[in-house]
């Protein structure tokens, strides 16, 4: 899934669409996806000068956002077609930063859904090494 489909999927745009590429999953049950880091990318600016990292809560959203876009392939033929929304996040460790020129790559496995309520196990990686884990639970909160 390249970035057009994912402008469908997602209603996020620059500078807060922090998925480039969908690699590939199952629908209903995990997606891989990834963002490309670069060194001019707006989160760098600021944080920090003279050594930039990602902020962990823009991996937490990117984390999110892959989650959403595998609940909309999920109800692609539900209409209306639900927007999800952030609902929580339980258990967020970081394990690394994250800088520019990286790859991060996430996976996203749905646990289950209870009350139109996605609850997802996440983790953003570069290369081999885990940079953040966490708990997404994502809602939805009103039609697209």
């Amino acid at each position: 899934m390249e970035r057009s489909e994912i402008k469908e999927a997602l209603p996020h745009r620059y500078p807060f669409l922090l998925i480039d590429k969908v690699l590939g999953g199952t629908v209903g049950e995990c997606i891989t996806a990834k963002k490309d880091l670069m060194h001019e990318d707006p989160c760098f600016e600021g944080h920090f000068p003279g050594r930039p990292i990602m902020p962990g809560v823009f991996v937490i959203e990117a984390m999110a956002q892959a989650g959403g876009i595998l609940s909309y392939l999920t109800m692609i033929d539900t209409e209306p077609k639900p927007l999800f929304f952030l609902a929580g996040v339980d258990n967020a460790r970081f394990r690394r930063p994250v800088l520019p020129g990286e790859e991060l790559f996430f996976e996203v496995d749905v646990q289950r859904v209870k009350g139109g309520i996605w609850f997802y196990n996440c983790e953003a990686t570069v290369g081999s090494s885990l940079a953040v884990s966490a708990e997404i639970m994502c809602a939805p909160g009103g039609d697209r």
